[in-house]
């Protein structure tokens, strides 16, 4: 399948270009066109100037005057057909609406405790990490419109083939899936839209491109508070300076409803409802909403009867709530942004208790003229979670089988699960993100990084087996966009 999707893409390139080239030449003759009618027009006036100035030998003049004036009128309409026959092609034609537009983001990443460093770009990994997140891949953005207007349906479909959404879908638990979204947009009013297919949640500041990142890695809520992708169908409104968005849709990161086997088959038949409402209060201030209601798969256990870390749940199958508040304030060279949420899912923590986590993020950006190196920019980031209620996870936080996410750096201490507490607290996180970033053409940017991530316990993996408090990260990115 994959085989014949991409040599689909590679067939369809060449048509993609021939539209490119039609729309050059439309250009040029336009071009070619105007200045035809400049000569018409300085011709005539050149006839008219002779004609008033002398009356006798004027005929002549004005004889040959009118000939060339039908020639240059012949091929004003000759090139006018041209130009309409390639609006048409380009309109009509069966690559007409047809845009791919994407980036490449090769990065180099040194994390101190694995002690590894090592160059991040196309190798599949579906294990998601803050260090090894949504960068380092290829990314195709392929739309399609039919028509033209605001009330023109389209279909889009965005292809990130080890970094995307169909990297963490769990269905099958291959996760080697090359599809990122897949949506179908049909616009029923100038104002209501109907929407349908695999799409990214609602949740946040935060997007999932590089090219449109101005840090390198993502903030900790971004990673493992927000919800992740859902499948579903639902309806976008927008007016004035209100928008909305709901979608009814399977369980996050679930392509059909998920089944149990464990103690017997088991659907989770019940959709997750997620909703976004935004209020755009100036032109540079966007005031932001989102939750997420719905029931989520519990995390697979090998000890006791049940379900959950510890077995103790009696269902495969818990209630989950997520809300946030987010706002984004850009106005030329500056941009500020921040985000609160909460979240809970029941029977979900570490020792079978609720899991509950809370955070805060705050970026600020900003863009200035040099004359060495040209336009650059620098980012700050300071992000909060809150996990550590009956010893962490639920979210995007998946603990190991001894209650520690070592690479992240969530869940219980070591020191404490080995005193046999059941009481143990899972770790709080912290991460300052310093980016510096350069812009060499209006298509590659580059990125330069320091990361400084931190816990309340002691959950960080060191390569010699040992758990630290903290981590540092560093990275360098070429984001390039076309």
């Amino acid at each position: 399948m994959k085989k014949v999707l991409i040599s689909a893409l590679i067939a369809a390139l060449p048509g993609v270009a021939m539209a490119d080239a039609k729309s050059d030449e439309i250009v040029r003759l336009k071009a070619q066109m105007q200045k035809l009618q400049q000569q018409m027009a300085e011709l005539q006036k050149a006839v008219e100037a002779a004609t008033a100035d002398k009356p006798a030998p004027a005929a002549s003049a004005a004889a040959s005057g009118d000939d060339a004036n039908a020639e240059l009128k012949e091929r004003v309409a000759g090139m006018e057909l041209k130009v309409d026959r390639l609006n048409t092609a380009a309109n009509e034609g069966p690559i007409a609406g047809l845009s791919i537009t994407g980036y490449l983001d090769p990065t180099y990443i040194y994390n101190r405790g694995p002690n590894s460093a090592g160059f991040q770009f196309l190798n599949h990994q579906n294990t998601y990490a803050y260090s090894n997140s949504t960068f380092g891949d290829v990314y195709l953005d392929i739309k399609k419109t039919f028509g033209i207007g605001p009330t023109a349906p389209s279909a889009e479909i965005t292809i990130m083939p080890n970094r995307g959404s169909g990297n963490t879908l769990l269905d099958g638990g291959s996760g080697n899936n090359i599809i990122n979204t897949a949506v179908i947009n049909f616009p029923l009013t100038d104002t209501w839209t109907f929407n349908a297919g695999l799409m990214n949640s609602f949740g946040g500041y935060e997007v999932q491109q590089s090219n449109q990142m101005v840090t390198l890695t993502h903030g900790l809520l971004y990673d493992f508070s927000d919800p992740g992708s859902y499948i579903g169908a639902g309806f976008n409104w927008s007016h004035d300076v209100w928008a909305w968005k709901f979608l009814l849709a399977n369980e996050q990161y679930r392509t059909h409803a998920n089944n149990q086997t464990f103690n017997g088959t088991r659907s989770n038949n019940t959709p997750t409802a997620t909703a976004r409402v935004d209020y755009t209060w100036s032109s540079a201030l966007d005031l932001g909403m989102s939750m997420n209601a719905g029931r989520q798969t519990l995390p697979s256990t090998t000890t006791g009867s049940g379900y959950g870390y510890q077995g103790t749940a009696p269902g495969p199958y818990s209630n989950y709530f997520f809300t946030e508040a987010d706002a984004s304030y850009t106005l030329g060279d500056i941009q500020y942004n921040a985000e609160l949420d909460y979240g809970q899912q029941q029977r979900a923590a570490w020792n079978g208790g609720n899991a509950v986590w809370y955070g805060a993020s705050l970026l600020g950006h900003r863009k200035w003229m040099t004359e060495t190196v040209g336009k650059m920019g620098a980012t700050l980031r300071y992000d909060y979670l809150n996990n550590s209620k009956n010893g962490g996870g639920g979210g995007g936080i998946a603990l190991g089988s001894n209650g520690v996410d070592g690479v992240n750096g969530f869940g219980v201490s070591a020191v404490c699960l080995a005193s046999g507490s059941s009481d143990c607290k899972g770790a709080n996180r912290q991460a300052l993100t310093a980016d510096l970033l350069f812009f060499p053409t209006d298509q590659l940017t580059l990125k330069l990084e320091y990361r400084h991530d931190w816990a309340s316990e002691s959950v960080f993996l060191r390569n010699d087996g040992s758990y630290r408090k903290s981590n540092d990260l560093i990275g360098a990115q070429a984001v390039y966009t076309f």
